[in-house]
């Protein structure tokens, strides 16, 4: 979690989870936190590879009303979306070998301002990488994984009690 990326903040929730059976499972959350949404925030999406950040994106992006392909960007660094009123910014920095290849990129420009952020990765440009005000943690449970969320400032907990979980 983000603990090792960033000083622990008194203001984390404990972790809302929920048992996801399969991918339309893991876009279904995608669809449940699309709403929550609000400028400006930062969320980290954890896991390791093949945990499905990426469908995620995609359920969550598909409840905005994005029509188009969604890519991970694990090549680009980023995949913009101007969608619902929000314009909302993918991160992938799993192929930085380096952290300031985040500050060389000019990424900071996008963090703290209009834009959602949903970052992957995010250990792998820190400490440039401002902290997350919601985590989104994936890992494998059984045949499918397991998602934890959790708040870890006040507007991300604001998010997190918006978000209408259909299991916990």
């Amino acid at each position: 979690m983000s603990d090792r990326l960033h000083a622990p903040d008194d203001s984390r929730s404990p972790a809302t989870g929920c048992a996801l059976a399969d991918e339309a499972a893991t876009r279904a959350l995608g669809a449940a936190i699309a709403p929550a949404l609000e400028a400006g925030l930062v969320i980290y999406l954890l896991g390791d590879l093949g945990a499905g950040k990426t469908t995620l994106v995609r359920g969550l992006l598909e409840a905005l009303g994005h029509h188009g392909a969604v890519r991970s960007p694990t090549y680009t660094l980023i995949e913009p979306y101007a969608v619902s009123k929000l314009d909302l910014y993918h991160f992938d920095f799993y192929r930085f070998t380096d952290p300031e290849e985040f500050v060389d990129a000019g990424l900071e420009e996008y963090f703290g301002g209009q834009g959602v952020c949903l970052v992957e990765w995010p250990d792998k440009g820190a400490p440039f990488v401002p902290a997350p005000d919601l985590e989104v943690q994936l890992e494998p449970e059984g045949d499918g994984r397991r998602a934890s969320l959790r708040g870890c400032s006040e507007q991300g907990q604001q998010c997190l009690n918006r978000i209408k979980l259909r299991c916990r």
